[in-house]
Formats: structure tokens, sequence, C-alpha cells
């Protein structure tokens, strides 16, 4: 585990009992950076859904814990949001919790990078497993995978209006006496 990694266990371990007391998971922490910025990720979630009331209360609750939490040295953001439709899968239990959805998994391997999409239907410490939209199982290492996520599928496009309920082309007619 990497310097980082350690770092950002312990962030995780100091703000999740107070993001349970909202009724919220930890679902991520994550260091980004970008250029000379640096950003704090807190990813939080819940059955239902997460709302905006909840990422507030939720900064407002771990803020203080983060700043006493001198894990993470210089200056960072600290930014908190929902996973969303397409959640990352980063962490073995964000694979268990993924279990029968459709993911994108992209990996390593001897010949080059390469991408699975299909249904993740089992995954355990080291490895998972993914149903190809092809009918093929692929077992990927998870220590090889270099980006995962849920696939989420829209559905169908609303078909065109019927004639009958269209706007009429052209110049309409006027009713009555002529």
């Amino acid at each position: 585990m990497s310097t980082t990694d350690t770092q950002l266990e312990a962030v995780r371990t100091a703000v999740e009992p107070a993001v349970g007391a909202l009724g919220l998971d930890v679902y991520d922490v994550e260091l980004v950076v970008g250029g000379p910025a640096r950003t704090l990720r807190l990813t939080v979630t819940r059955p239902g859904g997460v709302d905006i009331e909840s990422i507030t209360a939720v900064t407002q609750a771990v803020s203080p814990i983060v700043d006493r939490t001198a894990t993470i040295s210089g200056s960072y953001l600290l930014e908190v949001s929902s996973p969303g439709i397409e959640r990352p899968l980063r962490r073995p239990e964000h694979y268990a919790s993924a279990l029968g959805e459709e993911v994108s998994v992209k990996f390593h391997t001897s010949a080059g990078p390469r991408r699975v999409r299909g249904v993740l239907r089992s995954v355990d410490c080291v490895s998972c497993v993914v149903a190809t939209q092809e009918g093929d199982e692929e077992t990927i290492a998870l220590s090889d995978v270099t980006q995962a996520r849920t696939v989420f599928e829209w559905g169908p496009q609303s078909r065109p209006r019927s004639q009958k309920h269209a706007k009429p082309h052209g110049r309409a007619r006027a009713k009555g006496k002529s």
C-alpha cells in the first residue's frame, strides 16, 4: 500500500463515524491532482440516493475532522459528492456492490490494454468475472485493472409523435363559415 493510500485510509477511518451518523456510507476517498491544485474527494452513498442537503450536511460534518486529521499534507480542496449513476469501481467492496450489473473494465494484458463490457458475475479479493455480450466469461485479476465502472443504459429513445397528433405544416385553415 502506498503512502497516499495509507493517508486516504486514515481519512476514511476518521470520517466514517460522522458520515454514518448522518445515515450515509463512505463509498470512496481519493486525492485527485490536477496541475497545482489537489482535491480530496469524499464520495458518499445510501440506498435511494443522495440529495444536496445530505451533501451539505456531510461537508459541514467532515470538514473539521479532515482538518484535524493531519495525514494529508499541503493544501487541497474538499469535495463531497455521490458516486453518480455510473459508479467507479476501485475497491473490492465496490465490485461486490455491483454484482449482476453491467460494467466496463479496462485492464492490462501481456498483449497490451484491453476493455471488456458485460455483466459482473462474481468477485473476490483477487479477481472478478465478467460475462460478455458475446456469451464468454472473462476472469480479470483486480491488480491488472486500470479503470472500471458500472454502465447505465438509458431507456429506449422516445418515438416520434404519430401523424394525427403532429402539428400541421404550412398554413392552417380557419374553421367556421365561409
